[in-house]
């Protein structure tokens, strides 16, 4: 029997019983931090040495310098050509959802744009690509092509020309579908290292490794302190959190689905949290026996259990609106709003302010956004999602304002400059705007 507190949004202490179990320190274990500055020290001064000298200790292998761990495109396409039919057609069909997404994704906000004004002044943006980004791909308790997918594509379609690949291969052992993934993604280089070294290898570079613009993708928390560490010489995309599902439902989803989608998120690990939120105590209760049947069928069934012990939360709400305030409070990294009325279920979804992504109607579980739906997976974590937004194309983008003042535009706009520089008590401002007036 698997235990889940049960919380109503009637009983008087509802608002402090569902803070603690939203409740995560995402604070840094002592002993994380002094490892990650060490690792980074060492790889700055000693580069590819210091690279090898950790790999061979994390990652339980023998190689006596970076070409053992340096991969090329003809190794990614071997990997690729050695797949079953199965993999390989889903693979790309999954890739091609992806890349098309995005490709919409940078049509609509990737421009560069600019007006001119009546004067002939011009003003603008222009939007140019990053060079060169690292992808950091998981590769211990688990492999993700997925995540290759994820992060590779949109930086592809973004017009990066570099993206270069890191993955652990632990004991040696490579997973070809990861390969695979990034030969259909377009990476360019992959190196088999992992951990903090990778990351600081990545943002400092070394003789084998270029150095890069940014740093994208998952990892544990040795990879997310070294992320952190090195944010400022390199951008980041985020330090993600557990993985959390919130399903909103009305009681008209088959049980088992909503209970499955619960699971979903909660076999990536311990402190995944998964939250149903519902106006029906009797659908709660179909739910929860649906769990406790199915827990049984489950290969991470004791990782489920103890996800969902320790951090799930069944929560009886007033109404559906109700049940969508919570999840703006709450704001989760993927929300589905599973309700059998697509019409009513898109109702639901305009209350929805913040979620890292929304599914919408019950046959849009969660999982198809994991691997093959288009939307990127990598998302905001931990309530970030009230303030951050999915991986995409401007990710990988940067943004550069356009001003081109004309000699018209110079006489009003010297005016307004020179007055305002004066009153902040800048002379040397004001004079470079007053020497381009014609009357001085």
């Amino acid at each position: 029997m698997i235990n889940i507190p049960l919380l109503t949004t009637t009983q008087a202490d509802f608002d402090t019983a569902l803070q603690a179990r939203l409740h995560f320190d995402d604070s840094t274990d002592a002993g994380i931090q002094t490892a990650v500055t060490e690792i980074i020290a060492a790889v700055r001064a000693r580069g590819d040495a210091a690279v090898v000298e950790y790999t061979n200790r994390f990652d339980r292998v023998h190689v006596a310098d970076m070409q053992a761990l340096t991969l090329t495109q003809a190794d990614l396409k071997s990997a690729f050509d050695e797949l079953g039919e199965v993999q390989k057609t889903a693979l790309q069909a999954a890739a091609e959802r992806v890349r098309n997404y995005h490709i919409a994704q940078n049509q609509a906000s990737g421009q560069s744009w600019s007006y001119t004004e009546e004067d002939g002044t011009v003003l603008g943006q222009k939007v140019t690509p990053l060079d060169r980004v690292g992808i950091y791909v998981p590769g211990g308790k688990a492999a993700y092509p997925s995540s290759v997918l994820m992060n590779a594509i949109p930086a592809h379609v973004a017009g990066v020309t570099d993206i270069i690949m890191v993955v652990p291969t632990p004991d040696g052992v490579r997973n070809p579908l990861v390969l695979a993934a990034a030969y259909v993604a377009g990476v360019n280089k992959v190196f088999t290292i992992g951990g903090a070294q990778a990351v600081a290898a990545l943002a400092y570079g070394t003789d084998t490794v270029p150095c890069v613009d940014k740093i994208v993708g998952p990892g544990n928390a040795f990879v997310a302190e070294a992320k952190r560490r090195v944010f400022g010489q390199v951008g980041i995309d985020m330090i993600a959190g557990p993985s959390e599902i919130l399903v909103i439902a009305d009681g008209s989803t088959p049980a088992d689905w909503v209970a499955m989608d619960l699971f979903s998120q909660a076999e990536h690990d311990e402190l995944a949290q998964s939250i149903l939120l519902c106006p029906s105590a009797e659908y709660i209760n179909e739910v929860e026996n649906a769990i406790n049947r199915l827990i049984t069928e489950m290969p991470r069934a004791e990782v489920i259990r103890t996800s969902l012990q320790n951090r799930g939360i069944l929560i009886q709400t007033r109404d559906m609106n109700e049940a969508c305030d919570i999840a703006n409070r709450i704001a989760p990294e993927h929300l589905e709003i599973s309700v059998a009325d697509v019409a009513q279920a898109n109702t639901y979804a305009d209350q929805i302010r913040h979620a890292g992504a929304i599914f919408i109607g019950q046959y849009t579980s969660e999982s198809l956004g994991d691997y093959c739906a288009g939307p990127n997976h990598v998302l905001p974590t931990s309530g970030t999602a009230r303030f951050s937004s999915p991986l995409g194309v401007y990710d990988f983008q940067k943004r550069s304002s356009i001003i081109q003042v004309s000699e018209q535009g110079a006489q009003t706009l010297g005016k307004i400059a020179s007055t305002l520089a004066h009153g902040e008590g800048l002379t040397a401002h004001a004079r470079s705007a007053e020497l381009r007036l014609k009357s001085k």
